[in-house]
């Protein structure tokens, strides 16, 4: 019979490998959305929602 503490030390048996270096790396920073961006692409959003059909929700 499995007990959690056996499967604990199951899971332990095989380390995970370490992890690739690319993804320890930080790129450089996203320049800041503007206001004006900002109301262009919330205009861009009403637009396409308003353009989807309705569907009502799940019973």
């Amino acid at each position: 019979m499995s007990t959690p503490q056996h499967d604990a030390d199951q899971a332990l048996a095989y380390p995970e490998p370490p992890a690739h270096p690319l993804w320890h790396q930080h790129g450089p920073r996203p320049r800041p959305v503007t206001a004006e961006q900002q109301r262009r692409n919330r205009d861009l959003l009403l637009l396409e929602l308003a353009a989807r059909p309705h569907r009502p929700l799940a019973a």
